[in-house]
């Protein structure tokens, strides 16, 4: 009888055996793309987030091997802690990319390999594309096939094995290490969705600083003989039978594995806010240009919700006046009355002072959720609409379909310059417009690259001028 090995083997096969060679065009664009993104992203919750800083604090106090840096601060750690800080920065704002069909992979997956490419030193442009692809490729596989009953937070459970992949690609494990090394991370394979449906907590912005540590160590660990788990998504008491109650399949999770990569249709957010908002972002910007509306004129605006939407409205009070910026972000009746408020949203729209802004704030208690199953978060991330009440007993509605950003209109390269360079100049050490336009040059020609520090050291070059005028 022959046996089957575990799906993390094939996993791990699959990741210490593929080459930049072995990409498709698309496959390379998205990851380069995707380094870009994360890394402004990070920039921007730098100085934007207070949230982040117990981490970033944490980690400057406690010190250690100067491996790699904190993006935004400069200061160079332990891998580790680097990973953890960036991580945390990465998901921060909730403006990091994600799946078509949801959930955040790259803000586990970039802090990861970076950090594991600064300790290793002489990492390629093609070497790095290739860790991110293959990151993005297992998350994927893994998201898409599993019975998920917004029970447990994709985005870490299944977040650490992604990165952990991608970060052992960068350290040139073999299939043997990798597997163990995938084993060590499920022992940080957790986080349940309270964190993402709670209010008054850090934590949904931070989990992928989490995901990002355990990921470095795991590689790190591995790489010095540790062993892992020999059954682990497969066996008795494994991640399929625990954690997705055995529903997953796995035929699909290896279909063409190595020969068809589906992160080409990874996307890219214009709005800092929770990806299942972005369809009533978008029909709230669009109601604004296309008409004329006064907004003392409106009396009620009703956002017809599925179930997870429904999770971004209850309790309604609360979500309509958000106490702090991660539950804006994640708040529907706050983000629909901003959109509608300020025809756009920009990253500088989420501050402190913004959560106490009069005019956002009367029109988000006029957000009223309508129960409408129609759109349900089933596979693809359903669109949203809209419905505008005035007070002459007219009403305007309008649904947000084919929103900037997703598959249906892909963000491109100019339209990333422009987010990054308003992410790097919120940084809380702002980049200089010279340092924007090399990396952002760098970042399209990534492939070129000869050693993956210079990117580093040009996101922090501003940080180093800073410290030298303080000093």
């Amino acid at each position: 009888m022959t046996i089957t090995p575990d799906l993390s083997q094939q996993l791990a096969e699959f990741a210490a055996n593929t080459r930049f060679a072995d990409l498709p065009s698309a496959a390379v664009e998205a990851a380069k793309k995707s380094v870009l993104d994360t890394i402004g992203v990070m920039l921007a919750a730098s100085g934007m987030e207070p949230a982040v800083r117990p981490i970033v604090e944490l980690v400057q106090e406690t010190g250690g091997k100067r491996e790699a840096t904190v993006l935004g601060y400069g200061d160079r750690v332990p891998a580790g802690a680097a990973a953890f800080a960036n991580g945390a920065l990465a998901h921060g704002l909730d403006f990091d990319s994600q799946t078509p069909w949801g959930a955040h992979a790259d803000s586990s997956i970039i802090p990861t390999v970076l950090a594991l490419a600064e300790l290793r030193e002489g990492v390629t442009g093609e070497e790095l594309i290739t860790a991110v692809a293959i990151g993005q490729e297992i998350f994927i596989r893994l998201r898409c096939n599993v019975g998920w009953h917004m029970d447990w937070n994709l985005s870490t459970v299944i977040g650490c094995f992604s990165a952990t992949a991608a970060g052992g690609s960068i350290f040139k494990l073999d299939a043997t290490q990798l597997a163990n090394a995938l084993g060590v991370a499920s022992l940080q394979s957790s986080g349940t969705m309270e964190q993402i449906f709670g209010l008054g907590s850090d934590l949904r912005g931070m989990y992928a600083g989490f995901s990002s540590q355990a990921s470095v160590n795991a590689v790190r660990l591995a790489a010095r003989g540790m062993t892992g788990i020999r059954n682990l998504f497969e066996g008795e008491a494994g991640v399929f039978k625990v954690y997705f109650k055995g529903e997953y399949d796995r035929d699909k999770m290896v279909a063409n594995l190595g020969k068809e990569f589906l992160s080409g249709g990874m996307t890219y957010k214009y709005w800092p806010a929770v990806g299942n908002a972005h369809t009533y972002i978008h029909a709230a910007i669009e109601l604004m240009k296309e008409n004329d509306v006064a907004l003392d004129q409106v009396t009620e605006v009703k956002v017809f919700v599925g179930d997870f939407q429904q999770r971004m409205c209850s309790p309604l009070a609360e979500r309509q006046v958000p106490s702090t910026l991660v539950d804006a972000k994640f708040s529907l009746p706050f983000l629909v009355a901003l959109a509608l408020a300020k025809g756009q949203m920009e990253v500088g729209d989420f501050t402190s002072e913004a959560l106490k802004d009069r005019a956002v704030l009367a029109l988000a208690l006029k957000v009223v959720p309508v129960p409408d199953s129609s759109y349900n978060w089933t596979s693809k991330l359903p669109d949203g609409k809209i419905e505008v009440l005035l007070a002459d007993g007219t009403s305007i509605s309008r649904l947000g379909s084919r929103v900037p950003g997703t598959v249906e209109l892909p963000m491109t390269w100019e339209e990333l310059f422009h987010k990054f360079g308003s992410c790097a100049r919120a940084a809380v050490s702002p980049l200089s417009a010279e340092s924007i336009s090399e990396l952002c040059n760098s970042m399209k020609t990534l492939e070129t690259i000869g050693d993956v520090r210079e990117i580093v050291a040009t996101a922090v070059s501003s940080v180093s001028v800073a410290h030298r005028k303080s000093a």
